[in-house]
């Protein structure tokens, strides 16, 4: 059993940047692949970035490419997301996500059923 604490989000002004950060309880962290979703009002929870057990591959939706990285620090159970240069579009809630994905491909990757636990979500919010 993993739980997953998301914390980071926040009000910010288009162009901006914030740091989420997803906690990991356990000690079998590096086991599982680790992912960002994000769900919109009205919308229906999206992929965002997924990062591979060592941290060596990454997948990121066309959206955010070149604006958002994700990193993994395995000795603190972390995952973290970067968001830079913030549109109002990329307003949701963003849930980190664990899973022992043992498919590949970004296919596989963006794909919610792939995981297991999920965080509670934490807000952003981006003013035009």
């Amino acid at each position: 059993q993993v739980q997953l604490v998301d914390s980071g989000g926040g009000l910010v002004q288009a162009g901006g940047s914030l740091r989420l950060s997803c906690a990991a309880s356990g000690r079998t962290f590096s086991v599982y692949v680790m992912a960002w979703f994000r769900q919109a009002p009205g919308k229906e929870r999206e992929f965002v970035v997924a990062i591979d057990r060592r941290g060596g591959s990454t997948y990121y939706t066309d959206s955010v490419k070149g604006r958002f990285t994700i990193s993994r620090d395995n000795a603190k159970n972390t995952v973290y997301l970067q968001m830079n240069s913030l549109k109002p579009e990329d307003t949701a809630v963003y849930y980190c996500a664990a899973g022992r994905v043992y498919c590949s491909g970004y296919g596989c990757y963006a794909s919610p059923e792939k995981y297991d636990y999920w965080g509670q979500g934490t807000q952003v919010t981006v003013s035009s």
